[in-house]
């Protein structure tokens, strides 16, 4: 039987990761207080009024120091505490002192790519990667055949994914694509796998990339992880709860 083995959110994209114990999903959203502002940097031409793609904004595929850092955000008084092991803690409140973040994450963006410029909510949605509200599913039994090729363990935390599943066979994932998949209380249909990029490199605990990961997925012929799932039935999704396709 598969179940729900771990929940995670990501309050600013490519800026921390937040454990859940439960989520209430709701059609045709995102996981809430996921991705709901994003850093762009001095080249982007992003100004919050509408989704964009990742490339407008700083990310660990370019700045792998960012994939250390962890937060705890409070949904009430939009606040967020930001941790990175280098780095004092942040409290902040995105809205009202974007700077704050800006002035915090600067010794950790790389000196020959693009400067941080402006923290920007997302308008209805996430800044998730598809150009549609996404959940990223990510399924353990596959993260365990990369540690396998690897020959040592890494963090599940490089993957970013959303809803861990545990009980599946290695890339079982990969034949939800169109099926109606029971999550908790709530309905998915996952939609595409996820293609992963060099932020998945990156060690989270240190921010310092030491994993070939890429390499890693290319020895199946793809370089893909995960899927990203559109909600299409609400309901409340916990820790353990079972996951099965209709």
């Amino acid at each position: 039987m598969s179940r729900v083995n771990a929940l995670w959110r990501y309050p600013v994209k490519s800026h921390g990761r937040e454990p859940l114990e439960r989520v209430t999903l709701t059609a045709g959203a995102t996981i809430p207080w996921d991705r709901t502002w994003a850093v762009a940097h001095d080249r982007s031409g992003a100004d919050g009024s509408e989704w964009v793609p990742c490339a407008h904004f700083s990310r660990g595929a370019k700045a792998p120091a960012l994939m250390a850092i962890t937060a705890e955000l409070d949904p009430g008084a939009r606040r967020l505490v930001l941790r990175h092991p280098d780095l004092p803690d942040l409290v902040f409140w995105p809205d009202e002192d974007p700077q704050a973040l800006l002035d915090w994450s600067r010794p950790l963006m790389p000196d020959d790519r693009a400067a941080s410029a402006r923290v920007l909510p997302c308008p209805g949605r996430g800044y998730t990667d598809s150009d549609f509200p996404s959940v990223t599913l990510c399924n353990l039994a596959s993260h365990r055949a990369v540690e396998g090729r690897l020959g040592r363990s890494i963090s599940t935390a490089r993957w970013r994914g959303n809803i861990w599943v545990d009980g599946l066979a290695p890339w079982e994932e990969f034949d939800w694509i169109d099926r109606e998949i029971r999550v908790g209380d709530a309905i998915v249909i996952p939609r595409e796998r996820t293609e992963r990029c060099k932020a998945t490199t990156a060690n989270p605990g240190t921010g310092r990339r030491d994993t070939d990961t890429l390499g890693v997925l290319e020895s199946w012929g793809h370089r893909d992880f995960g899927v990203r799932a559109e909600v299409v039935r609400s309901g409340e999704v916990t820790r353990g709860a079972r996951v099965e396709p209709l």
